[in-house]
């Protein structure tokens, strides 16, 4: 198979692990960046009661929701700082987030 063709045949390909996030990277984004205001996991025990754990955020935005919630990420509201989170960053919150939400079962 020339050079070419290889080229051509793997930009066709579907690339989803590319553009996946890692659930173990978004837990250290988690408990770098979030943690202060949000619960992030079962053992922290403290955080600002008018954020959001992120169960809880794991909850609303659902499976199907986590694309709205990585938007949010990126241009994240004045009530949220902006931790110019890069792209690969977001998808492994995101990533992250939805975890969290397969671990409670709902």
């Amino acid at each position: 198979m020339s050079r070419a063709l290889l080229a051509a045949a793997f930009a066709l390909l579907p690339l989803p692990a590319l553009a996946a996030g890692y659930a173990e990277e978004g837990d250290v984004i988690a408990h770098q960046w979030c943690a202060e205001c949000h619960v992030v996991d079962d053992a922290q025990t403290s955080a600002d009661a008018a954020a959001p754990s992120f169960q809880a955020i794991a909850k609303k935005y659902g499976e199907d929701g986590m694309g709205a919630l990585a938007a949010f990420l990126a241009d994240p509201h004045p009530v949220m700082p902006d931790m110019s989170l890069t792209r690969q960053e977001i998808r492994d919150l995101t990533a992250y987030i939805s975890s969290l939400r397969a671990k409670s079962g709902g």
